[in-house]
């Protein structure tokens, strides 16, 4: 069973990963663009007992398009954004890929939120689109 390492970009917030991700994805949403400043947020998810978090965090929630409760848990040194919980997922945590600094992390399974896609974005071959319509 592999062993995977993420942090933030100073170094004080840190996961210790075992096993396995359930689902590597990519989020084409407007809000994931304004978080991370990028046209796509990529995220592997991951079983709450399979994550071990070091560090300090601190917590910044919002309604997802989806409807759903997001809580990110961001570095209040660097503020980079690690991980995150949300009440779609109960029992999962969601790690930025990029918090890997890994460029042999297996690739997305998954795109969610192609309707606001940039157009230039290419999608990995065979990556399965899925579209999400509000839900309460």
């Amino acid at each position: 069973m592999p062993t995977r390492h993420a942090s933030c970009s100073c170094g004080q917030l840190r996961l210790t990963i075992s096993g396995e991700p359930v689902r590597v994805s990519m989020c084409h949403c407007l809000e994931c663009q304004r978080r991370t400043g990028a046209v796509i947020s990529n995220q592997a998810r991951f079983k709450h007992e399979q994550v071990a978090v070091t560090g300090q965090a601190t917590q910044w929630q919002r309604t997802a398009e989806s409807g759903s409760t997001v809580t990110f848990n961001f570095c209040p040194v660097c503020g980079s954004t690690v991980y995150w919980t949300s009440e779609s997922f109960p029992d999962h945590v969601a790690v930025a890929i990029g918090a890997f600094a890994d460029p042999q992390f297996p690739a997305p399974q998954i795109a969610v939120w192609e309707e606001t896609r940039h157009a230039w974005v290419a999608l990995p071959p065979d990556t399965p689109p899925k579209h999400f319509a509000k839900q309460g």
